[in-house]
């Protein structure tokens, strides 16, 4: 790390250009990845850029076999994936993510804080980015038998999505964390959960419960032997992946009636996790019931990873974390500054 610290000195000094232009073509490597196969137009708006420069940068990666070309558009070749790993550590340090990542972990007293650059609300690549960061975490995490739930929602969507596939561990299990929302069956626990199984080799068991039943529904699946298996498997597990939503937000999808919702926004609810939703100073405000896992199982359970972006989350991402409990968090750079903020004021 000292090392790269002192190579970025250096290069400031003596080739301020240098840095700039590596910065470039890194992101531009890195939107081609999470786009392709992409257009120069498309790519140009993504970016922000002319698109006349982005086509003399394109030829350019291209000419350096970083970039493959077709009628289709542009997209990444195996040595541009190579280059973009390598090349990760040193984007890291010299944009001051690793500082801003241990911050992070010092002043919300987390574990590991994984910061990708770029926000997630501007960029749909970033999302990526987190993504493929979540399938690190969670491959150095992995053992033989390993039990991980899942929560439902876009993130984790994409999570999954961005995960490489991963072979040679025996009875991996994964389990949705909760009962599914009344949106799409691509965003729903159960279909993230057996993606995942897919990509990690493993089976998966499907919790067919909706998120917010009634209570006397809720009596009557808890008692039901196919819901009871999971919820008993759930309780073993050793790995949990959620994300985190704006209390606004995750009060439509759940379709709450008009007098719930503004009760629950008015207790000064910001942040929302598996069903709880917590205020600025993280307390929980109000609760969904719900079949799956609870905030009591978080503490037996020995990794939580929390993922979420993007800078209008940083609230809700303050919020959830300042309840406790979360042990590890990857979110994007937006996001974090947005944190750092807000716990200075």
């Amino acid at each position: 790390m000292a090392n790269y610290e002192d190579l970025i000195r250096l290069q400031a000094k003596i080739v301020p250009e240098l840095i700039e232009t590596m910065e470039t073509r890194y992101n531009i490597l890195r939107t081609v990845k999470a786009c392709q196969p992409v257009g120069r137009r498309l790519l140009a708006s993504r970016m922000g850029l002319g698109e006349r420069w982005i086509r003399a940068e394109l030829e350019l990666l291209k000419a350096l076999a970083l970039l493959e070309g077709s009628l289709e558009g542009y997209r990444i070749s195996a040595h541009g994936e190579k280059l973009l790993h390598d090349l990760q550590p040193y984007i890291h340090q010299l944009q001051g993510l690793t500082l801003l990542e241990r911050e992070l972990e010092e002043r919300l007293g987390l574990q590991r804080v994984i910061v990708v650059p770029g926000n997630s609300d501007e960029d749909p690549g970033v999302k990526s980015d987190m993504g493929q960061a979540v399938g690190r975490l969670l491959i150095n995490q992995l053992r033989s038998h390993t039990v991980i739930a899942v929560t439902g929602g876009t993130t984790m969507a994409r999570v999954v999505e961005a995960m490489p596939k991963v072979a040679g561990m025996e009875g991996l299990l994964v389990l949705p964390a909760r009962g599914g929302l009344g949106e799409e069956v691509e965003l729903q626990a159960n279909t993230i959960a057996a993606r995942l199984a897919a990509k990690l080799t493993g089976s998966y068991r499907l919790l067919h419960a909706p998120d917010n039943p009634g209570l006397e529904a809720l009596i009557t699946l808890s008692g039901e032997p196919r819901i009871k298996e999971v919820v008993s498997l759930l309780k073993r597990a050793d790995i949990l992946i959620h994300g985190i939503g704006q209390a606004e937000e995750m009060i439509g999808r759940r379709g709450l009636e008009a007098n719930e919702a503004q009760a629950i926004l008015a207790k000064g609810a910001v942040g929302e996790a598996f069903g709880y939703y917590f205020d600025k100073k993280g307390l929980i405000v109000h609760t969904t019931p719900s079949i799956g896992i609870g905030l009591e199982d978080l503490p037996q359970i020995k990794t939580v990873i929390a993922a979420a972006g993007g800078a209008s989350k940083a609230r809700a991402i303050l919020a959830v974390l300042s309840s406790g409990h979360r042990k590890a968090l990857v979110t994007d750079e937006a996001a974090a500054r947005g944190i750092i903020n807000m716990l200075e004021h």
